[in-house]
């Protein structure tokens, strides 16, 4: 483990260390993935150096997190993943204590210009209000609702635990200069409960990288002998509810007899274990793979070979990744009705009233029937991420909020020298609109 240094440190040393003709520095703050694994804060610290940024990155270690060019890494050991309620705050203080010591690091050595936290867990507000007071902008990315997300994993919302987490999630939003949330349910709620200015908040939808998804070769073999492939992919916890994909396709294979369709797990986490157990309670073991962690091109080679893909969560603040990605490679899939879902997926999906498991299946059902609504809802999907949702359009949003925090922050200086005439080539940032980053948060 590291030996942190530990010279005083005050105002006016940190503030010296930028010169507001200097390339800007940006820290990102990362807990519950490494950077090697977090495919937003991937995209986001490649568009930030291709902007003309110095990037770096605190997170958990693994393997992978130094080989994105132009980004250091202040990691540490990974804390073992929390299996309760006392698990996570084991989990989450000795993330505090490691982040903050690689703050203080990164201030001694490189030094920073602006924050992002990104949450979950909101548990950084203090480290965000000490950069503010060094006269460091705070960016908090939100890409999901930490009191949602406990109430999807436990079942149920209201008592001391959710209360905390909303009270941690209040002053998230107070340490923050601006707010970049995933999609409007959370917009919603950052300017509702939140109460963010409308201003301050900037929508991020995680889309994929348009060149990423394209020249894919498909591999037959993972159809597994079948006509067709279904596919899941991400991170698997609870609040995913692979237990209803199951159900689905149990009644698919077992009570409507459809066999001719394999069904392929992409990722891996807590949620893993119980899954390939249901898969072998319920009799799927012959039309189930769980592939467990895959590395991108991997994944992407999946869903050039898949012909329909499968959304089951039931949390309708959450606009699935897996649907973007889906979308991408002209894949339609089927999503429980609900808002973020529908609003993501639009006439790429067809839908199931919420925990509807034989409706769900049925539409499984009627997709692999109909090749020419397949292609239709295919082309939709293509369309709508090509135009819209993918990270290509998405970043532009993005950088913005960075080039105005800095141009606010510097008087304009940051603004003239990294002008966003070139964000590809490291020459920069429009003027700030300032529309998107009246007042702070809070």
């Amino acid at each position: 483990m590291a030996i942190w240094r530990t010279a005083p440190v005050t105002r006016r040393r940190l503030l010296s260390r930028t010169s507001p003709r200097a390339r800007p520095r940006v820290l990102l703050v990362v807990e519950n993935l490494p950077l090697a694994r977090d495919v937003r804060v991937g995209k986001q610290v490649r568009s930030l150096v291709a902007a003309g940024y110095d990037v770096c990155v605190i997170c958990r270690r693994a393997p992978g997190n130094r080989s994105f060019p132009g980004v250091a890494v202040y990691d540490y050991p990974a804390p073992r993943d929390a299996q309760s309620k006392l698990g996570f705050v084991r989990e989450y203080g000795y993330s505090w204590v490691m982040t903050a010591a690689a703050t203080v690091r990164a201030a001694l050595t490189s030094g920073f210009d602006i924050v992002q936290l990104c949450g979950p867990p909101d548990i950084f507000f203090p480290i965000g209000l000490a950069c503010r007071a060094f006269g460091r902008p705070v960016v908090f990315d939100q890409r999901d609702p930490s009191p949602e997300l406990f109430a999807a994993r436990y079942g149920h919302a209201g008592g001391p635990v959710y209360q905390a987490l909303r009270l941690l999630e209040a002053a998230t939003y107070r340490s923050a200069d601006h707010v970049i949330t995933v999609n409007e349910t959370m917009r919603r709620i950052a300017c509702g409960r939140g109460h963010v200015p409308a201003g301050g908040v900037t929508i991020v939808y995680n889309g994929p990288v348009l060149a990423e998804t394209r020249c894919r070769t498909a591999r037959p073999e993972l159809k597994h002998g079948r006509r067709y492939l279904c596919c899941w992919m991400g991170a698997m916890g609870p609040q995913d509810r692979l237990d209803l994909a199951l159900a689905a396709i149990h009644h698919l294979v077992h009570v409507n007899g459809r066999t001719d369709c394999h069904f392929a797990f992409l990722g891996d986490g807590e949620a893993q274990a119980d899954a390939i157990s249901l898969s072998l309670e319920l009799g799927l073991a012959e039309w189930t793979t769980f592939t467990g962690y895959l590395q991108p091109a991997d994944v992407f080679t999946y869903l050039a070979t898949a012909d329909i893909g499968i959304e089951p969560i039931l949390d309708e603040t959450v606009s699935p990744v897996k649907a973007m990605e889906f979308m991408a490679f002209g894949i339609a899939f089927v999503a429980f009705d609900l808002a973020e879902p529908r609003r993501t997926g639009g006439t790429a999906a067809l839908y199931a009233p919420p925990g509807d498991v034989t409706a769900l299946a049925a539409q499984l059902d009627r997709l692999l029937d109909d090749a020419d609504l397949r292609q239709a809802l295919g082309t939709a999907g293509r369309r709508r991420v090509a135009e819209e949702l993918a990270w290509d359009h998405q970043e532009d949003a993005y950088l913005d909020v960075f080039h105005e925090l800095l141009a606010r922050a510097t008087g304009g200086t940051v603004g003239e020298h990294h002008s966003g005439s070139s964000r590809r080539t490291g020459t920069a940032p429009p003027p700030a609109r300032g529309t998107r980053t009246q007042g702070s948060v809070g």
